[in-house]
């Protein structure tokens, strides 16, 4: 993931501000979490990015390349920043699955691309890991104290620097139970197959998924679609009943404001 820089960003409705002057760098591959009490623009930092929401000033940069100045009129559209984005509950598609939801972007996009499963990578992992199912049960067994007890945790850290995989991954490996069995062969052949069968299975889904016509991939997004206005269609009657008891002395603050700018997009 490149770098993200937002320089002096500013997103206004009338005398509402969204978001006001915000310096922000991501650096790349950072993990970055926005964290804030609703209403403090965490979101519409995060749409201005991917390119659903224009900033009302500033600049935003990923990579090398600019994609907001509102000074120099640049506005890159959302499906040319290359940017993922995963919405919020209303914005998901009830109807997928949520493998479905994360890749209906992925297979819209009209151009080349490489195609990775992250799940099958997991799963081809632990296949190789349990080829040498001797080599698990010493490592494992390197972790235990005189008496025999085993020391779970520094198993798994041995795990993940032997192996160069994630917790989760090692914590799978420690669920085979090599370590307390007498043929740890027979096990690892075993699971070896039905972790080559669930490959084969979810490839196989991914593959099915991404060759979909685009008429099968509009109906699923119609039927999606129903779903979430049906959702969505209280929150809005909520957000009616609000705005209507404001009393008329309020009717004019931010957060009124903020309030109705919300039930509009919505």
């Amino acid at each position: 993931m490149p770098k993200i820089v937002l320089t002096n960003i500013t997103k206004r409705w009338d005398k509402f501000f969204a978001v006001d002057n915000l310096n922000l760098v991501i650096e790349d591959n950072a993990f970055v979490t926005l964290l804030g009490p609703s209403g403090c623009g965490k979101t519409t930092t995060l749409r201005m990015i991917a390119g659903l929401e224009t900033p009302t000033e500033g600049r935003i940069t990923i990579g090398d390349k600019v994609v907001f100045d509102s000074e120099l009129g640049i506005n890159i559209p959302a499906n040319k920043r290359k940017v993922g984005f995963l919405f919020q509950n209303y914005a998901l598609w009830p109807n997928m699955t949520v493998y479905q939801n994360i890749a209906f972007g992925l297979s819209n996009i009209k151009e080349e691309k490489a195609v990775i499963d992250d799940n099958a990578k997991v799963l081809s992992a632990l296949m190789a890991i349990l080829k040498k199912p001797s080599d698990v049960v010493k490592l494992i067994n390197e972790c235990k104290d005189k008496k025999g007890r085993l020391d779970t945790d520094k198993a798994l850290i041995k795990i993940i620097d032997r192996y160069e995989v994630s917790m989760s991954t090692a914590k799978s490996v420690m669920a085979f139970n090599l370590h307390e069995t007498l043929d740890p062969h027979v096990i690892a052949n075993a699971k070896i197959a039905e972790l080559e069968d669930r490959v084969k299975r979810q490839m196989a889904e991914f593959e099915n998924f991404r060759k979909r016509t685009e008429k099968e991939k509009a109906t699923m997004f119609e039927m999606g679609a129903k779903s979430v206005v049906e959702k969505i269609l209280p929150v809005v009657d909520n957000f009616e009943r609000g705005l209507a008891a404001v009393p008329k002395e309020e009717k004019d603050s931010p957060f009124e404001e903020g309030m109705n700018m919300i039930y509009k997009q919505l």
